[in-house]
């Protein structure tokens, strides 16, 4: 198996790597993807503006560009997702391993923190990260917390949820706060209902999650919100990667911890 990311990379394209991406590359920041035609992005951008928790940008491509120069120079946004989705006018149309034939010259690439990215912090403080002990994809739900409406984006926000013993929240907390580009820290801990959410099993996104004895649900703000903000806005076309099917960027973790602002633009 590949470590680095440009070799993870490398093998996603050659399709030797098609799965989620939780536990790979530890210690490299991985991002979520959204690239919408260029008379949407300003108002995609003012979304996550508005809402940074669940939408902290990473580095944006110039229109037509499909490689990242901060984030990830020389990569190939178009084919290094294990696996994207395909929105036109809000609905999910397809799923796809390779959108070169779909991206065009007025397409605009955004990357967005994701939390797989201080993941491998909390390991190493003793936080257990279960869905990676499992080899599953992050339990992730829609919640009844509502984003700050940016032009003809709005919706709900998406949360991610890790289960730990109630005496490691506070831990994971402190852990995952500098990580502001990442979510940050938890947005929740303890009572689902608190965020609207009913039965923890019945996940929108990822796999179901094993809670054991002692333990507390946490919640973080996701950068899947977005997707469900493109539900709703219903622009021709937007292409994203599948929840949990990350870009690996060449970013070392600390310096998406130490970063205060969006490194930079393609």
């Amino acid at each position: 198996m590949p470590t680095t990311p440009k070799d993870i990379r490398a093998a996603i394209e050659e399709g030797a790597i098609r799965g989620q991406t939780s536990g790979l590359a530890p210690g490299f920041v991985q991002a979520n993807l959204v690239m919408l035609p260029m008379a949407d992005a300003f108002d995609f951008l003012l979304f996550c503006q508005r809402n940074e928790k669940p939408c902290p940008v990473i580095d944006v491509c110039e229109p037509g560009s499909y490689s990242p120069s901060w984030a990830a120079p020389g990569a190939d946004l178009r084919t290094q997702v294990p696996k994207y989705r395909v929105h036109r006018r809000g609905e999910l149309c397809e799923e796809r391993d390779d959108i070169r034939e779909l991206f065009s010259d007025d397409m605009v690439s955004f990357l967005l923190g994701c939390s797989f990215t201080f993941e491998s912090a909390l390991l190493a403080r003793g936080v257990p990260v279960r869905h990676i002990e499992l080899g599953r994809n992050v339990p992730m739900y829609v919640s009844d917390r509502e984003c700050r409406p940016a032009g003809i984006f709005s919706g709900p926000m998406v949360v991610s949820m890790r289960p730990m013993p109630a005496e490691l929240v506070d831990t994971a907390a402190r852990v995952t706060a500098p990580f502001r580009k990442a979510h940050g820290a938890p947005i929740h801990a303890g009572d689902p209902a608190a965020l609207g959410i009913r039965d923890l099993m019945r996940v929108d996104f990822g796999d179901p999650p094993e809670l054991r004895a002692g333990e507390v649900p946490v919640f973080w703000a996701c950068g899947v919100t977005p997707q469900m903000a493109l539900r709703r806005a219903k622009p021709e076309l937007v292409i994203t990667h599948a929840p949990g099917h990350m870009f690996i960027t060449d970013l070392r973790d600390e310096e998406l911890a130490e970063a205060p602002h969006p490194g930079g633009q393609s």
